[in-house]
């Protein structure tokens, strides 16, 4: 078939590249194949060379007509154009079809070859508590950048681009500077005709560009957001591939925010609800009921048991009547009701002996008149403890500043630790 028998020539060097031995199967070469090629890829800092060479080692060694060639005759007989060549392909290609992709994630190629993906757009949400409670759907219409179909992103109307004669088709120019005699300094920046593209566009040919980008136009779309029942403040709703377009690049997504407003009444903890609801005096001594309209629009009916005493500051719970779990609708955490009971600012002495004669006896000792005589007489007056307390903390710190500016102010403290 090809007039005479090839010369023989090295059949072990794709091996020894790779790490693997002649009767190594497709599963050892793809492991060491992985290996090696992660590790010496240019993008993490691996030398080029090496990762050429085994690229066009496994590219060989996993084809089992080029391997049958290389086992018998060499690397020679491949290059001579049997099996149809060997390693004529571009290492970068072989490395992105045997992973479907990079490895390290997101991020640009140092080559250009890998999509850069493009940016996120994240808006902010408003939702009321009664919203997550609920569940509930928004419509809302957003403006993208879209890339044009006619053009493709090339930004002309032909689709026809030419090489850049300001740069030669690099995109890069090169200026020297004169720092001094015998001493200059070259730069490298953008080409400014074709903005780093390489590429320019005849006037007549050019499509408008898009906030300075080519071959994209504006295109309203509208949004229908779904909040499931028992999201939180803060969680994400993303549309994956719906941020602006761009070409040569993987669109970024639209993400919503949730931002809850404040609710007049429930606050909201996890899975749990508070209400704060105040009892006058007769109410906690003598029993309360009320209706407490919940988020749902439910009318629920909150009593105290018969001869209940319900205290200042109490905490009493109904289970199930929390927020929804998310994506557990169906369970709910606890509606925790916060107590405040407000007190009289007086009574009539009448009511005062009223009360007395019902209420249990007094537990402090009765004292005398003579030993009343005996003691000095004080008046109590209203006030906010927790503000004085840090009122006075605050003046104490303020002394203390002033004692230590002035002078001899540190010798003073060391005399009175002494």
């Amino acid at each position: 078939m090809f007039g005479r028998a090839p010369k023989k020539s090295d059949n072990s060097k794709y091996y020894e590249i790779l790490g693997v031995s002649k009767s190594a199967s497709q599963d050892d070469l793809k492991k060491a194949y992985r290996k090696a090629a992660i590790k010496n890829h240019p993008d993490k800092g691996g030398d080029p060379e090496k990762f050429k060479e085994l690229a066009q080692a496994y590219e060989v060694l996993s084809d089992p007509e080029k391997r049958d060639i290389y086992d018998q005759y060499g690397e020679d007989a491949l290059k001579e154009g049997m099996g149809g060549g060997g390693g004529g392909h571009d290492p970068f290609d072989i490395f992105q079809s045997f992973f479907g992709g990079s490895p390290f994630g997101g991020g640009g190629s140092s080559r250009g070859r890998r999509q850069r993906r493009g940016e996120d757009v994240t808006h902010p949400l408003k939702v009321s508590l009664e919203d997550l409670y609920n569940g509930t759907s928004k419509k809302l219409s957003l403006s993208r950048n879209v890339i044009c179909s006619k053009c493709k992103g090339k930004g002309s109307k032909s689709g026809a681009s030419m090489k850049c004669s300001g740069c030669q088709g690099s995109g890069m120019k090169v200026s020297i500077r004169h720092l001094g005699p015998s001493m200059i300094q070259q730069m490298q920046h953008p080409c400014n005709e074709c903005k780093g593209t390489g590429e320019t566009i005849n006037d007549k040919d050019r499509v408008p560009p898009v906030q300075g980008r080519k071959g994209l136009f504006k295109r309203r779309k509208v949004l229908e957001v779904h909040v499931e029942k028992g999201m939180q403040n803060g969680q994400k709703i993303t549309f994956p591939g719906e941020a602006d377009e761009a070409p040569d690049t993987v669109t970024g997504d639209i993400v919503f925010i949730l931002q809850q407003r404040e609710h007049p009444k429930f606050k909201r903890r996890g899975d749990d609800l508070v209400v704060e609801h105040t009892l006058s005096l007769t109410e906690a001594l003598c029993g309360f009921q009320f209706i407490l309209t919940h988020l749902d629009g439910r009318q629920l009916l909150i009593k105290s048991q018969p001869g209940e005493v319900v205290k200042p500051d109490q905490f009493k719970a109904i289970n199930d009547e929390g927020m929804p779990m998310y994506q557990r609708p169906f369970m709910r955490g606890k509606l925790y009701i916060h107590f405040n009971v407000e007190f009289p600012d007086s009574l009539p002495p009448d009511q005062s002996k009223a009360l007395e004669a019902v209420l249990p006896s007094r537990t402090s000792v009765q004292l005398s008149d003579m030993e009343v005589d005996e003691c000095e007489e004080t008046t109590l007056h209203d006030v906010n403890f927790e503000e004085e307390m840090r009122r006075k903390q605050q003046q104490s710190a303020e002394a203390y500043d002033e004692d230590e500016d002035m002078p001899g102010g540190a010798q003073r403290v060391q005399c009175a630790q002494q």
